[in-house]
């Protein structure tokens, strides 16, 4: 199966929505002729399967031990990768990185079985300016996490690769919005 293919076809039929005028408010307020609701994908069997082999394909080579994001974006494209990882007898672990830190146990604002030291990807369904995977590579820094880069599955193609570069860290889109507007 050409994966990447079918997250493009999945997609196109359920995630993007696009307008004449722009009457989509996104998350910064800013408002957009288009937006992409990639939950109707990443909460998806298959295109749970299909966005986790993806990243398994790409991160299978590499050294690394966990991959996650802040949550609720990351959190099923983590599970999905991991569970791909697992069937292919090579484990990469999920992790979850609260937007703040418990306020009671332990206080923990990264959950999973990661460690100081541990070599991770950051995930993302979409990227607009970069914020979220950049607050959750800087957390995952300071947790003494080392960042491999970010990995999102649609760069909408507004600053946030230049921001996330800015910063340090690499960034691997699997489709750039300017992709799927085409016809």
């Amino acid at each position: 199966m050409d994966y990447k293919k079918r997250l493009e076809e999945l997609i196109k039929e359920r995630a993007l929505k696009v307008a004449d005028e722009p009457i989509f408010k996104l998350s910064s307020g800013k408002m957009s002729n288009y937006y992409l609701d990639l939950r109707t994908i990443t909460l998806d069997p298959e295109g749970g399967y299909v966005i986790g082999n993806i990243i398994y394909d790409f991160i299978k080579d590499k050294p690394v031990d966990a991959v996650g994001g802040l949550t609720l974006g990351a959190d099923p494209i983590a599970y999905a990768t991991a569970m791909v990882s697992y069937l292919q007898k090579n484990p990469v672990n999920p992790f979850v990185v609260r937007k703040e830190p418990k306020k009671h146990g332990t206080g923990k604002q990264i959950e999973g079985n990661v460690k100081a030291g541990d070599k991770v990807f950051i995930l993302e369904d979409v990227v607009t300016t970069g914020g979220s995977s950049l607050k959750a590579a800087k957390v995952a820094q300071k947790e003494g996490l080392e960042v491999l880069g970010i990995i999102a599955i649609v760069d909408r193609e507004e600053g946030g690769e230049e921001n996330i570069r800015k910063d340090g860290f690499e960034f691997y889109p699997i489709f750039k919005v300017s992709q799927l507007l085409k016809s």
